[in-house]
């Protein structure tokens, strides 16, 4: 089940608008097994050339699904946003659903994917730790840490190799490529 939380920034959610981005959100509940709890984090913004943009971060167990759109129109953002994250966990549980007939155990839910949110913009000039994050590496083989990676729009995840159970990094290359670190 979905709890939503919902804020706008230079615009007031009203009635309307939270029923509104409710109903369509709730349309992606479907893809959740039963007994799902998750709250979807919905940003709201609209900006001086009335440009709006959305966000939506529902972070989940072993998953967190992320996705922003802009659009000149409120409601059109929201069932764009909506329609990229249907494409994600379509994407995603074609992937898994492929990889649990190979490997045993991978996808009741999302099981193999770990959680990571964004990270905080480093300033080059100083070396302060400014976030610090904690979470258990998950066993998955590098195309799902890709996958997850790209889920999320990071540029490397770190995660446990479920073949040889080292820790390992993968990172997306200048060149548009992949690059995979492993650990000893």
């Amino acid at each position: 089940m979905l709890d939503f939380n919902i804020r706008g920034e230079n615009v007031e959610v009203t009635p309307a608008i939270r029923e509104y981005v409710e109903k369509k959100v709730e349309k992606l509940e479907r893809y959740f097994s039963e007994g799902v709890n998750a709250t979807a984090n919905v940003n709201l913004k609209v900006y001086s050339d009335k440009q709006t943009k959305v966000e939506i971060t529902i972070p989940m167990k072993n998953l967190t699904l992320r996705a922003e759109e802009r659009h000149n129109d409120m409601y059109a953002a929201v069932d764009l946003i909506v329609d990229k994250l249907e494409r994600q966990i379509r994407k995603y549980k074609t992937r898994v659903n492929r990889k649990s007939r190979e490997r045993e155990g991978v996808a009741a839910f999302f099981q193999s994917v770990e959680s990571n949110n964004t990270q905080e913009p480093e300033d080059d000039a100083e070396f302060d730790v400014v976030r610090t994050k904690q979470f258990d590496l998950k066993p998955m083989d590098q195309e799902e840490a890709i996958l997850q990676m790209n889920m999320l729009g990071h540029s490397f995840f770190i995660f446990t190799d479920a073949d040889s159970d080292g820790t390992h990094i993968v990172y997306k290359r200048k060149d548009g490529k992949y690059g995979l670190i492993e650990t000893n």
